[in-house]
């Protein structure tokens, strides 16, 4: 059947990067169980079990399954109803020396568990230098513009002024916190190991005739094969279903940053100051020529909402652990076999698009400072006032005469649609003539943004935070690479 004719999750077939969809591909997870079958006999051979040395090249020479093990591993499950089953088989049949060895004192969550363990701590290393990266070009851009005034917004309506840098960096900040917690949810991420039926190790214990050591050796040694530092003491037939409610919780938290950026982007494209990248051939309607849709930060936004609700499977997941089982039910594998590959693919979708946006960022100035000259009187009057004092006026008479003003310029905005005419106003009226000569210098909007430039300084600078959050990716982060997004 041509892959038109079905069904085809667009996460794999038209968002995620290459390698992120290979590891959670049907050759990589059954070869990853293959090669788990390898490190055990490995292990046991070491360990004084009888494993021939044929037993162990024959399966090594046949880790990466062919079509035709597919092909024998279906044909095997529709007999058998269960898939590790099946897989075993399969490998016995391409390496027959090994066929009475594979598979000895394990359970299926040896494979099914332990692979599971992999990918998502192979996820995560391919996740986290692509955030980085991320945070890295957000920085340079908020540098760049940290003096740039901009209208600063609260309740969605004109506030005292910010600067595009200092906005960058509240989505910074952020995203500093989705590395931090995605760092913290891969160093916690330890190998189920070689514990057997319900956790307990008797069949290895068993094997090695009551020898306790050799049965911890053996997991240590699994456990190191796999790269990993160490493996869960306590664990029942599978490990704690905590372990992905954790990660998804992280993955869930940065789905929230993203609708939050795109979010940003979108209604900054709405008032035409800021723009993602728009490709010479795009199409923004199929109606409308002029428009310049905002459709990666639509996608941001759209998958970002898709990864925050994902980790409910997780939690449910957990909440209904059973026992000592805690629980090779389909219950279990049948949604996870879902769930965890679209929590990576959907978060790496993001990360991708995102690196793309943020590569290509359209600012408009022009745009920017007329925007601000809309509101900037308004904002000034409190400086205008101040200044009058100073030079002996009363506060409550300046504060009358700006009031009158402020509301007849407030008039011509709102009623007519004019531009806001307050300091020509002011400008006509003989009261404010003492600092007629000094309203260039107060209605100044670099006199408006605080400390925002500096704050921006230290804050993506060399001895910043940004610079230390982004020292351990020196190497992985490529700021000079644009990543191609599909259609």
């Amino acid at each position: 059947m041509s892959p038109f004719d079905s069904y085809q999750t667009p996460l794999s077939s038209r968002y995620a990067s290459r390698e992120m969809s290979h590891l959670f591909s049907a050759r990589k997870r059954f070869s990853t169980w293959r090669q788990l079958w390898v490190w055990l006999a490995e292990a046991e051979k070491e360990l004084g079990l009888d494993i021939s040395d044929e037993a162990l090249t024959q399966m090594k020479e046949h880790i990466v399954l062919t079509d035709e093990d597919f092909k024998v591993a279906e044909v095997e499950e529709k007999k058998r109803r269960h898939d590790v089953m099946a897989h075993l088989h399969a490998f016995g049949q391409v390496a027959p020396a090994a066929a009475g060895i594979l598979h000895w004192g394990a359970t299926s969550c040896f494979v099914t568990d332990n692979a599971d363990l992999i990918f998502l701590r192979d996820g995560l290393d391919l996740l986290l230098p692509k955030l980085a990266t991320i945070i890295r070009k957000l920085a340079d851009f908020a540098n760049e513009y940290r003096n740039l005034p901009c209208l600063g917004l609260t309740h969605g309506q004109p506030a005292q002024l910010t600067t595009v840098g200092k906005r960058a960096c509240l989505w910074i900040q952020d995203l500093l916190m989705d590395l931090r917690n995605l760092e913290r949810a891969r160093g916690d991420i330890r190998f189920r190991g070689v514990k057997g039926t319900t956790g307990t190790q008797a069949s290895f214990l068993s094997i090695f005739q009551g020898d306790h050591d050799k049965v911890e050796e053996l997991d240590r040694r699994v456990t190191e094969k796999a790269g990993f530092q160490s493996a869960f003491l306590i664990c029942s037939q599978t490990y704690s279903r905590k372990v992905d409610l954790d990660i998804s919780n992280a993955l869930a938290s940065f789905g929230a940053t993203c609708q939050r950026i795109g979010g940003d982007i979108r209604h900054l494209a709405m008032l035409k100051e800021l723009e993602e990248p728009f490709e010479k051939d795009q199409i923004g309607s199929s109606a409308m020529a002029y428009k310049r849709n905002p459709m990666r930060s639509e996608r941001i936004c759209s998958l970002g909402r898709h990864l925050a609700n994902l980790n409910k499977d997780t939690a449910d997941t957990l909440a209904t652990q059973w026992f000592d089982e805690k629980r090779r039910t389909l219950d279990d594998s049948a949604i996870r076999r879902i769930s965890l590959p679209e929590i990576y693919l959907s978060a790496d979708i993001l990360m991708s698009t995102l690196n793309n946006v943020v590569s290509g960022f359209v600012v408009y100035p022009a745009v920017i400072n007329r925007r601000i000259s809309q509101e900037l009187p308004f904002m000034a009057t409190e400086n205008i006032i101040m200044r009058l004092v100073h030079l002996g006026a009363s506060r409550q008479d300046a504060h009358e005469h700006i009031r009158v003003l402020s509301h007849q310029a407030a008039d011509e905005v709102k009623k007519f649609g004019r531009d806001n005419d307050l300091i020509q106003r002011i400008k006509k009226e003989e009261f404010f003539r003492p600092i007629v000569d000094e309203l260039d210098k107060l209605l100044d909007p670099a006199t408006f943004v605080g400390r925002a430039p500096q704050q921006v300084e230290k804050f993506v600078g060399p001895l910043g935070e940004v610079a230390a959050a982004l020292a351990p990716y020196s190497g992985k982060i490529k700021t000079t690479e644009v990543v191609e997004l599909s259609v």
